[in-house]
Order: structure tokens, then C-alpha cells, then sequence
């Protein structure tokens, strides 16, 4: 199983909010099983407010992860190293 940390939209229409999951790379964006919920990321808000559980999205970097681009630049700005 290819694990990746990814964003999975959530929300009302037209007011997006996101979750930074770790789920297998063959599940759908929004569908499907999640292995694990990292994170929340809310772009509504002036600072594009950003919530993680730091230590798990370390566990899920040491153990091989992928990370897509636009959650590789969310991490950046935590101050979290992604690959």
C-alpha cells in the first residue's frame, strides 16, 4: 500500500475546508477510507489557519509517505521537514 498525506476537501460550496489526511494513493480525493487525519487547513480565514498533529506527520515522513505538493508547502510553512 502507497501511503500518501494529501488534502481532502470538505465543507460547503464555496467555502472550502480541508483536511490533511494519510490515505492509500489509489482512494479517491474525497472518497474512500482514510488511514489517518494529520490536520486541518482553513484558506477562508486572513492567515490561512493551518492545524497539525506534528508528531504524526513526522511518524507518517520516516516511514516512507508521499506528500503532494500542496501539503508539502503547507508543512514548509509549519516548520515540519518534508522530504
Amino acid at each position: 500500500m502507497a501511503v500518501v498525506l494529501r488534502l481532502k476537501r470538505m465543507g460547503s460550496k464555496k467555502k472550502p475546508v480541508y483536511r490533511i489526511v494519510a490515505t492509500d494513493s489509489r482512494n479517491p480525493r474525497d472518497g474512500g477510507r482514510n488511514v489517518e487525519t494529520l490536520g486541518q487547513y482553513n484558506p477562508n480565514k486572513a492567515e490561512n489557519q493551518v492545524n497539525l498533529h506534528k508528531d504524526r506527520v513526522e511518524y507518517w515522513l520516516k516511514v516512507g509517505a508521499q506528500v503532494s505538493d500542496t501539503v508539502k508547502s503547507l508543512l514548509r510553512k509549519e516548520g515540519v521537514t518534508a522530504q
